[in-house]
């Protein structure tokens, strides 16, 4: 593997992210959990599109668990990370955060299902990419 197993992406908040008072969006902070979830995945080597092209493999939330503790707001630069704490032979867990410096902001924990990607169908993850995962399970 070739990152930790706890992965950070930085991100900053703008103006398309935020109500009119300047507070990020609630529904903007999936968008943020996404991306460290996608990036933490490129950075395993398995980008998406090499993941549907290759694999015929797409991931799909299935279930969310939020906790939003404190606001983010415009122009605050935040980490997100992501961390597989489960990993099954057709879904996934995640637990991930978003944090301004040493603020927690918001807790999460995303269950992921494995599907094929050209009709959306519940499939079990390819052997050698679900033994990678499995190594980099952290369980809580």
């Amino acid at each position: 593997m070739t990152v930790e197993a706890t992965f950070s992406w930085p991100t900053r908040v703008y103006w398309e992210d935020t109500d009119a008072g300047g507070v990020v969006y609630h529904a903007q902070y999936l968008a943020f959990l996404e991306r460290a979830r996608t990036e933490w995945m490129r950075a395993q080597g398995y980008g998406q599109e090499l993941l549907r092209r290759e694999y015929d493999l797409v991931f799909a939330v299935r279930a969310m668990q939020l906790d939003f503790l404190k606001p983010a707001r415009l122009d605050d630069a935040l980490a997100v990370t992501a961390e597989l704490s489960e990993c099954r032979r057709a879904s996934a867990v995640f637990v991930q955060e978003i944090r301004r410096g040493d603020v927690l902001l918001l807790t999460a924990q995303v269950r992921v299902a494995a599907l094929d990607a050209g009709g959306f169908r519940p499939r079990a993850i390819p052997s050698p990419l679900l033994d990678e995962l499995k190594a980099l399970e952290r369980p809580r």
